[in-house]
C-alpha cells in the first residue's frame, strides 16, 4: 500500500495534493516529486516481505502510485559485474519490455494517467521514451502522441511505428534559452 503524502516542488518546496493530474509547479514551473511517508514505510518494510511478490518494479508498491498498474513486466533487470572494475556493477536495463530504463517511468506515468481518467498522453522524445510510451499507452488503451526531432534515427521511428500504428507528429525542435528550458516548434508535418 502506497504512503504517498504529497507532491513537492523541487524549486520552491511548495506542497501540492497528489489526488489529481499535475505536471509542473504552477508557481515556478519546477518539477513535482512524489513524496512519501518514509519513516512509516520503514517501520513495516522488510526485505523478506518482497520474496513472495512478482519480480517486477511493482513489488515496491509502498513507494509507487496507489493504482492498478499498467505493467508489461518491467524492472527486476540483472546487475552485471564489470569485467574491468571489480567493484562496479552494470544494470542491464535493455531487458525491460521496451528495451530501456524508460519502461519503468512510463509504466508509472501511464498508470497514473489511466487512474486519473485521462484519454490522451504526450511526450517529447528522441527514441526510447517514445517506444515506451507507445507500448504502455497501448496496454492502457490510451491515445499516445510523441513529438520527435526531425533528425531522429530511423530505427527509433520504426520502433515507434511498430508499437503505435496511428499517424504521429514529426517535429523539428530548437532549444530555447536556458532560462525557459523548453523547445519551440519550427516545423510540423505528419508522417504516415
Amino acid at each position: 500500500m502506497s504512503r504517498l503524502t504529497h507532491l513537492g516542488c523541487t524549486r520552491c518546496g511548495e506542497h501540492y495534493p497528489a489526488d489529481r493530474p499535475q505536471t509542473v509547479c504552477p508557481k515556478d514551473g519546477g518539477i513535482l516529486y512524489a513524496r512519501y511517508d518514509l519513516p512509516s514505510i520503514k517501520k513495516i518494510f522488510s526485505p523478506a516481505s518482497l520474496l513472495p511478490l512478482a519480480p517486477t518494479m511493482w513489488r515496491y508498491d509502498a513507494v509507487l502510485p496507489e493504482a492498478t498498474p499498467v505493467t508489461l513486466g518491467e524492472g527486476f533487470t540483472p546487475m552485471l559485474r564489470s569485467r574491468e572494475y571489480p567493484n562496479v556493477f552494470i544494470k542491464d536495463e535493455g531487458l525491460n519490455p521496451t528495451g530501456s530504463f524508460k519502461a519503468r517511468g512510463l509504466s508509472a506515468a501511464v498508470t497514473m494517467a489511466r487512474h486519473f481518467g485521462l484519454k490522451k498522453i504526450a511526450i517529447p522524445s528522441a527514441g526510447n521514451a517514445a517506444s515506451a510510451l507507445a507500448a504502455y499507452a497501448a496496454a492502457a488503451n490510451l491515445e499516445a502522441h510523441v513529438f520527435m526531432p526531425k533528425d531522429v534515427p530511423m530505427t527509433n521511428r520504426i520502433e515507434w511505428r511498430a508499437r503505435h500504428s496511428r499517424r504521429w507528429p514529426h517535429l523539428r525542435l530548437r532549444p530555447q534559452s536556458r532560462r525557459t528550458k523548453g523547445f519551440r516548434v519550427l516545423e510540423k508535418r505528419v508522417v504516415v
